[in-house]
């Protein structure tokens, strides 16, 4: 029996060309952290819980505190615990869920609501993302989102592709909503899809604190369309160097973003990308995103879902 399981495992190797996929941390989403928020009494003061993928912990409202993402995981999501004009809030977007035996963890876009005295006053719109990095809390208002946020990891590797699970559930309306807090609005003839992405950079720092960096590899994926059933070890190949030119280029995978990263100086700075990598270029950092919806802050269509589990790369 031992004998024909090993030669099992040997065909298995030779069938994929001895590639072996190597999980990332916290990646099959089996553990999380749930933290407790006990919300103001002026907006109804209810006890709300946010996840983080991390240690399987608990931490309750009494101990409520800014989270130590980079001490405790690779992931950070737009979970967040936020605390505006002395306001204590809970915006969450992502989920853990049973998945069999196992879990995984649902991304969802959804309409953040505040009452103040049962009155509806104040109204986000928040699509659920997860990605490599971190979130300094408590935030303390709407405005410029991704100052809140540190994309990206130490990562020095060239794998030759991103391997997951996935499923998506997406909305076929040709117009997604905008909204901000105070201001709502429509925007049609474009619709909201989820995404999945990868970038590996080369970054460096200059005297006065900007971050640069060269563009060394590049997955981006955009689901347009219900895929109900999982897609076990879906497989994207990690595009290196100047792929400007290529078939496989999109205009959403284009140079810089709304992205930052804190600098050694402790601000969170734009990342710059100053141009696409060679072949020879080494990576030193790794921004890789799962989202809901794909125009970024406060932009989105309520409803549309993307599950993830089983994140790793294949070498």
């Amino acid at each position: 029996m031992k004998r024909l399981s090993f030669l099992m495992a040997i065909m298995l190797l030779v069938a994929n060309g001895f590639a072996q996929v190597i999980p990332l941390k916290y990646g099959d989403f089996e553990t999380y952290t749930d933290r407790e928020v006990k919300e103001s009494g002026v907006i109804g003061g209810k006890l709300k819980h946010i996840y983080v993928w991390g240690p399987n912990e608990k931490i309750p409202a009494d101990k409520l505190a800014p989270y130590p993402y980079s001490s405790k995981t690779i992931w950070s999501s737009s979970n967040v615990y936020a605390k505006v004009m002395g306001i204590t809030k809970a915006s969450y977007s992502v989920f853990p869920e049973k998945r069999d035996s196992s879990n995984c963890v649902r991304l969802e876009t959804r309409l953040e609501t505040i009452k103040v005295l049962g009155l509806i006053n104040v109204a986000v719109l928040v699509s659920g993302s997860i990605f490599t990095g971190e979130t300094y809390e408590p935030i303390k208002s709407p405005d410029d989102p991704y100052s809140n946020l540190s994309f990206g990891i130490p990562f020095t590797k060239k794998p030759k592709t991103l391997v997951l699970d996935y499923k998506c559930k997406i909305s076929p309306n040709n117009y997604v909503q905008k909204c901000t807090g105070f201001n709502s609005s429509r925007i049609d003839g474009v619709m909201d899809k989820a995404e999945i992405w990868l970038y590996l950079q080369k970054r460096w720092e200059d005297k006065d604190g900007n971050i640069h960096a060269l563009r060394v590899g590049t997955v981006r994926k955009q689901l347009e369309k219900d895929e109900l059933e999982w897609n076990n070890q879906a497989r994207f190949d990690i595009h290196y160097g100047d792929i400007s030119k290529t078939d496989y280029y999109k205009d959403y995978m284009h140079l810089n973003g709304p992205y930052r990263a804190k600098n050694s100086k402790g601000k969170v700075v734009p990342i710059i990308e100053e141009g696409w990598g060679g072949e020879n270029d080494q990576p030193t950092h790794m921004i890789l995103m799962f989202t809901a919806g794909n125009h970024g802050a406060f932009i989105g269509t309520v409803g549309n879902t993307l599950w993830i589990d089983n994140v790793g790369f294949e070498y």
